[in-house]
């Protein structure tokens, strides 16, 4: 890793790291320790089970709500304030769960906590962007992801675990406290770099808010072809794997009736495969493009969803679907730091306002989307899933091909 930026020690860095990467897990590790225990939330709530995939999309378009705020709050006041006022609400949130005493209340508090999510896009991203040059951003941005796919790799099995002591309330009482100490790493090691002089002598730049000033800024960030390409491709690149989350409770455990350590167990080769992209990611960084990278990914990343889609059509059972969806995800895990590093920097304004429109770009086209797969019955049948999954992913083709031809082959190699 080589040295950051800006002045900070080691210890500091490493502190910092550790705080952002424990804060992404917990606002994953929100809604995805809490999807096994979805039915008996449910059940006790007096709702019907069609409430289990809302919770989960409901939770992202939350991630939705603050972001283009945000971005722009953050360049003018600094990142840090705005990172610990974001993990203040969703401990405080998680918190309030355990009190919820109907479906309604659930689901605003699902809301509340998905907005963790819209402030370490918003807000946490462009500081690490900040803090490292380059090729160490783009590896940290895939390494940290790799973290945060642990929760869902492992969330809906800790959830298992952890109903065998614990009720749906008390988890949530637990993420709560959680986000406490994240809260204290946070105010001991996070570095201000907004308005920071930079060891490279630039200064990182502090951006006056002014709602008509900010409006401009997105309508210009609008008409920018490539950050658009960008954005709505990485929303629909993750669509299929956010799908599967928010659909397999209801697909392995109601329809297939599988156990729910079955069910946590199938999630398994699914996102390791996005783990195992990372990794490839970080080997071929060394020597390729972003171009070169993303063309590279796309050959598993097409072949696993043109298999899914045969596997609706054929109507084969679960082992070939799981296994198409990891075949995707191993492109996916390749591609996506390098696509959201190509949306950042497409425009030369502040990164936390271009950062927080690509997050409600990408995050509210996961959202709708997957809302969109439930409804036209992903959720009732596996084969639904595997077609309208691997069909919403091909949709990011045009604009991944737009991207590629717009993109200059700048090389992410070490600096």
């Amino acid at each position: 890793m080589q040295s950051t930026l800006i002045n900070i020690s080691p210890r500091q860095t490493a502190g910092f790291c550790l705080a952002l990467t424990t804060f992404e897990l917990l606002t994953y590790m929100g809604s995805d320790v809490i999807m096994p225990a979805m039915l008996d939330v449910t059940s006790e709530l007096e709702a019907h089970a069609r409430q289990v995939p809302n919770a989960f999309n409901l939770y992202l378009l939350g991630g939705v709500c603050l972001q283009w705020l945000l971005g722009p709050l953050s360049d003018q006041f600094g990142r840090r304030p705005l990172l610990l006022s974001g993990s203040a609400l969703f401990g405080s949130s998680c918190v309030a769960a355990f009190f919820s005493d109907s479906i309604e209340a659930f689901n605003l508090l699902r809301v509340l906590q998905g907005m963790g999510l819209g402030f370490v896009v918003a807000v946490s991203y462009p500081a690490l962007q900040e803090v490292f040059c380059e090729a160490d951003a783009v590896r940290l941005m895939a390494l940290l992801g790799n973290i945060a796919l642990l929760s869902p790799l492992l969330g809906p099995l800790l959830g298992i675990l952890l109903l065998e002591w614990l009720n749906w309330r008390e988890i949530f009482l637990l993420l709560g406290f959680a986000a406490a100490l994240v809260w204290l790493g946070l105010l001991l090691w996070m570095p201000e770099t907004v308005g920071v002089e930079r060891r490279d002598g630039h200064r990182n730049p502090t951006v006056s808010f002014s709602w008509r000033f900010t409006a401009q800024r997105y309508g210009t960030l609008l008409g920018n072809p490539r950050f658009l390409c960008a954005s709505l491709a990485l929303g629909l690149m993750s669509l299929p794997l956010i799908a599967w989350i928010g659909l397999a409770p209801l697909l392995l455990v109601r329809v297939l009736e599988l156990t729910p350590l079955e069910y946590g167990l199938w999630q398994i080769p699914v996102f390791a495969a996005v783990i195992a992209g990372n990794l490839l990611l970080d080997r071929v960084l060394r020597t390729h493009t972003l171009q070169q990278l993303i063309q590279l990914a796309l050959w598993p990343f097409c072949l696993g969803l043109l298999l899914l889609a045969a596997c609706a059509l054929l109507g084969v059972g679960l082992g070939p679907v799981v296994a198409s969806l990891a075949l995707y995800a191993v492109g996916l895990g390749m591609s996506n730091a390098a696509v959201y590093r190509i949306a950042l920097f497409s425009s030369d304004d502040s990164k936390g306002l271009v950062s927080a429109l690509t997050g409600m770009i990408s995050i509210a086209v996961m959202g709708l989307g997957g809302s969109l797969i439930a409804a036209i019955g992903g959720g009732s049948r596996l084969e639904y899933f595997a077609l309208w999954a691997a069909f919403g992913g091909l949709m990011c083709l045009p604009m991944v091909y737009r991207l590629l031809q717009t993109t200059t082959p700048d090389v992410a190699s070490p600096q």
